[in-house]
């Protein structure tokens, strides 16, 4: 059921993006663009986007356990450091020079050719990289 869900859940995300346009790289290009040819579509999207996260959010506050049965994890602890900044930093720079981020680049596999592969490649590369990273720095924090 679990994973019934989840592609259903992915195929609906990944036609909003298509639909919105967000799997274009010129119209998020453009919304990046405030001193050229400003495109504010994306504005709207995740406009669009607030208002059942909102619902979402005060629906979950109030369950212990999810819909599928499994428990809702508590949040997690908001801190702002320099690797917070360091990744934002990074993934902003990422998603204006290749005008893609993870969903839209999955949406967008099926019809982006060569350079929508090769940055869906980079991308995965990156995040194996990142979890390579990640998992030789807890085993030094944990050997100290």
């Amino acid at each position: 059921m679990r994973s019934l869900v989840s592609a259903l859940s992915g195929g609906l995300f990944g036609l909003g993006l298509m639909v919105s346009g967000m799997t274009d790289t010129a119209r998020v290009q453009g919304f990046l663009d405030l001193f050229g040819h400003w495109d504010p579509t994306l504005a709207f999207v995740l406009g669009g986007a607030i208002l059942p996260m909102l619902i979402a959010w005060r629906v979950t506050r109030r369950r212990p356990i999810a819909v599928l049965g499994d428990p809702i994890p508590s949040l997690p602890e908001q801190v702002i450091d320099a690797r917070l900044l360091t990744g934002s930093a990074l993934f902003g720079l990422g998603w204006a020079l290749a005008g893609f981020c993870p969903g839209p680049a999955v949406a967008a596999l099926s019809f982006s050719g060569l350079g929508g592969g090769a940055f869906f490649v980079a991308m995965v590369g990156g995040m194996g990289l990142f979890a390579l990273y990640e998992r030789r720095r807890m085993r030094a924090a944990l050997a100290a």
